[in-house]
């Protein structure tokens, strides 16, 4: 089963890629502003809308929670059926900008547990993927975390919500704690792909706060390669840790404990 949702997956994932590399190609995009801070583009909307339309079209008893079209997360814990939890672009800003950090991200949830996960970067042409148990891999090769153990040796990647102002102050007192400790400091644009390298080893280390569309799909696909996941504050209760998308720390297994102790030092209530 988990084998045929992937290929099923992949298949949604390469086909949005296509979608998304053709509207950017075509100078066919117009941009907008959700809460007139958020960028959207024409291109999430499409590639949301094809996403939605094909799953339904092929499991129609399934969920759908989507950043685009129905961004409700009160009852997520409660849902029973099988959950597709999908992020049609992420890294909006780097796609309108013509960056290539950006993906398309699916994840495929039973009873509160992701069990098939992909992560796609079309304009890297680089497909990550997992399933629960059996791996992770990128173009179906299989792949590792980090091992470094070196908290000075290590590459560590965040990033910053649309809303920062309010939240500058803690913030940077994360960043500065972090960057005085390791090696140097990543902001690459689009979670997903950040919590993948850190799965195969191009990045050592990851924390942020972000939605649960952005990492639902990726954080599998790191504890697969071996990465050390889990929240640097308490997750609240009656939420499944695997959802819960803020202070996220995912890691090599030897830094998580070293860069926790770090946020949690700079922490400001």
């Amino acid at each position: 089963m988990s084998e045929s949702i992937l290929a099923f997956a992949t298949s949604l994932a390469e086909q949005a890629g296509d979608l998304i590399v053709e509207k950017r190609i075509s100078s066919s995009l117009t941009l907008s502003y959700k809460k007139d801070i958020e960028l959207v583009t024409n291109a999430d909307i499409a590639a949301d809308d094809f996403i939605r339309q094909t799953i339904k079209e092929h499991h129609p008893n399934h969920q759908i929670l989507s950043e685009e079209s129905n961004p409700d997360m009160q009852s997520i814990e409660h849902i029973e059926a099988p959950l597709w939890i999908i992020d049609p672009i992420d890294g909006t800003v780097n796609y309108a900008h013509h960056h290539s950090q950006v993906a398309i991200s699916i994840a495929y949830v039973v009873r509160g547990k992701v069990q098939v996960a992909v992560v796609y970067s079309p304009f890297q042409a680089e497909m990550f993927t997992a399933i629960r148990q059996q791996g992770a891999w990128l173009n179906d090769q299989p792949i590792r975390c980090s091992s470094e153990s070196q908290l000075g040796k290590a590459l560590v990647a965040t990033g910053f919500p649309y809303d920062k102002h309010e939240k500058l102050p803690l913030l940077m007192s994360y960043l500065e704690n972090i960057l005085q400790h390791c090696a140097d400091i990543r902001r690459l644009g689009s979670a997903a792909l950040d919590i993948c390298w850190v799965a195969m080893g191009r990045l050592d280390a990851y924390y942020e706060t972000v939605s649960i569309w952005d990492c639902a799909a990726a954080q599998l696909i790191a504890q697969e390669a071996g990465a050390k996941y889990g929240h640097f504050l308490p997750v609240p209760k009656n939420v499944p840790e695997e959802l819960h998308p803020e202070n996220l720390l995912i890691t090599a297994p030897a830094l998580y404990e070293p860069i926790k102790k770090l946020l949690l030092e700079a922490h400001i209530d």
